[in-house]
């Protein structure tokens, strides 16, 4: 499933390239997330041509970007064109929510998880990237989520301090090495020999590829996702023990 899945995916960036090409004008994406960005950059890389591409995703360090195919004429303007919208909700600020509060909102629309972007929620304030039709549909149907009143506004930049309140939960232990199954283990918070037959069973991604290779080095920064555990960061490796073991530091995204 996962190779026609992956067939499919490139055969849209294929139709990308080619009404580029056909209408000499920019075209874009779905939102795409962290892995297709990068499976998008890869394939662009060799398969664009003279074509340009960009990605956009509202802000700079955003998560889930849109892909962007465009001549080279049209470099200068393609960020006016981008179809991203941002919307600004406003609400108050003993009620608390989350990302999964928003998300299960703008789902229950029955919008696609391809037209919502990143979602960051603080207190009393959040903010979504979405695509035009997308804030269209929120903008006229959503006045709560979940249970708590919320104003929505599309007037507004997308606000960075909120775009940084992404939270964590910290782990910090020891691993004989820095090898993909040690530090997968201590994540996941399983036995090496567990963290290894997740490994085998194509359950980990380290910086949004699937790496089998149970003796993969991982370096401080990597994103390492293990499927139905979690997202984690190699924030810190912090030196070695009496017993040659390293100190690491896990952030799990939460």
């Amino acid at each position: 499933m996962e190779g026609q899945l992956d067939k499919f995916f490139f055969a849209r960036l294929e139709d990308l390239r080619k009404r580029c090409e056909r209408d000499g004008c920019g075209v874009f994406s779905v939102f795409l997330d962290e892995r297709q960005c990068a499976e998008a950059e890869k394939w662009c890389r060799y398969n664009i041509g003279e074509l340009s591409y960009s990605f956009h995703g509202g802000f700079e360090d955003a998560n889930r970007k849109i892909l962007a195919v465009y001549p080279e004429y049209c470099k200068d303007n393609i960020g006016e064109e981008i179809p991203i919208r941002c919307l600004t909700f406003t609400y108050r600020r003993e009620d608390r929510l989350s990302h999964r509060d928003f998300l299960g909102s703008f789902m229950a629309l029955r919008l696609k998880r391809e037209t919502i972007g990143d979602i960051a929620a603080a207190e009393g304030r959040a903010q979504a990237a979405v695509t035009e039709t997308a804030a269209r549909d929120i903008a006229a149907s959503l006045s709560k989520i979940g249970r708590t009143g919320v104003k929505i506004t599309e007037d507004q930049p997308f606000d960075m301090r909120l775009a940084d309140t992404q939270e964590f939960k910290e782990i910090c232990g020891t691993v004989a090495s820095l090898r993909l199954d040690c530090v997968a283990a201590l994540a996941a918070n399983v036995s090496r020999e567990k963290a290894a037959a997740i490994i085998r069973s194509e359950k980990a991604d380290v910086n949004h590829f699937t790496v089998t290779d149970l003796s993969h080095i991982m370096a401080e920064g990597d994103i390492l996702s293990i499927r139905g555990c979690g997202r984690f960061v190699l924030s810190g490796i912090n030196g070695v023990t009496k017993k040659h073991r390293i100190h690491i530091i896990l952030k799990k995204f939460i």
